[in-house]
């Protein structure tokens, strides 16, 4: 290992002396970590030789990351999670890390395509008795889907062509808050606003057996509250490129992402690429791109109007 490398783990020069340091001294994340450490390393039968060996660190340096005084950089990390077979996730203790049931079944799903893992997911939607066996999925309607989209105009075309109740799942956000969407998330957080959604899109549930909703565009940010919208609703992604939902959102007169940042249109970009994997598992896909409005609106009317009939046939 190189003087720089060695340099980045920041611990006394008695480095094995710190077994005697006293709990309160340690640092809990570091703590939890050289537990980890020692845990993955006698789970594997090696010694701390043989581990310090095969990173390439010294003895003396792997000794105060597992008493949980040596503050490691990632690379030292990655190094260490190397010698001992692990992945760096398992190293730093993600939840698929906490049982040996959570490692095996982590073990099956890597490496597996994207459609083997919605089969896994709605398989296991099924055995826990979580899967969208909703006897009104198909008569809610969700759309979902960035900013500038047109879930709002488009929903409500929809709800008054299928004659069902519309609901705008951020006027709902609002009122349980009783403040503003920016003034959530400038008040109380990030968080908060998810917990915020996550009880709006649980009441609209609880209350419309049929309805078109329009939610908001970082829905897909928490997966517990997207599961419930795909097993309660069917879902519509409205696709469009980011040049569109930005002109769109301007052309209603609202210059925030312009004001925001220079980089607007590099920010959409990334933000569409982050969800669109996730906007990827809706029922249903209507691209607005090039269409005017009631042109979009025919399409998402034709689609939606076949899902709904083949329930009613069914």
């Amino acid at each position: 290992m190189t003087e720089r490398n060695e340099a980045l783990l920041h611990a006394p020069e008695e480095g094995v002396a710190a077994a005697n340091e006293p709990d309160e001294a340690r640092d809990a994340l570091l703590a939890a970590l050289g537990e980890r450490v020692r845990s993955l390393r006698a789970r594997r039968g090696l010694t701390r030789k043989a581990v310090a060996l095969a990173a390439g660190v010294s003895e003396r340096h792997l000794a105060n990351l597992e008493y949980g005084i040596g503050n490691a950089s990632i690379l030292v990390l990655q190094q260490v999670a190397g010698a001992l077979h692990c992945s760096l996730a398992e190293l730093v203790g993600d939840v698929t890390t906490s049982s040996p049931e959570w490692l095996l079944i982590r073990e099956l799903l890597e490496h597996r395509g994207e459609a083997d893992l919605r089969r896994v997911r709605v398989a296991i939607g099924e055995l826990l008795g979580t899967a969208a066996v909703d006897p009104a999925r198909h008569r809610r309607i969700a759309l979902v889907g960035l900013r500038g989209a047109g879930k709002s105009t488009l929903g409500q075309m929809l709800a008054d062509d299928l004659e069902m109740p519309f609901v705008e799942l951020s006027r709902e956000i609002e009122k349980f808050a009783g403040c503003s969407v920016r003034e959530i998330h400038d008040l109380y957080g990030t968080n908060a606003y998810r917990r915020y959604e996550r009880r709006a899109l649980e009441e609209t549930v609880q209350i419309y057996g049929e309805v078109v909703i329009a939610t908001p565009g970082g829905i897909v940010s928490d997966p517990a509250t997207f599961n419930e919208l795909l097993a309660h609703c069917t879902t519509v992604w409205l696709q469009a490129a980011p040049e569109e939902h930005m002109g769109r959102v301007i052309a209603q007169g609202d210059m925030r992402p312009m004001a925001a940042s220079h980089e607007a249109m590099d920010d959409l970009q990334r933000i569409l690429e982050g969800r669109a994997a996730f906007y990827s598992k809706a029922d249903l896909v209507v691209d607005t791109g090039g269409k005017t409005l009631q042109q979009a609106f025919e399409v998402l009317r034709g689609v939606v109007r076949q899902v709904t009939a083949g329930s009613a046939d069914a």
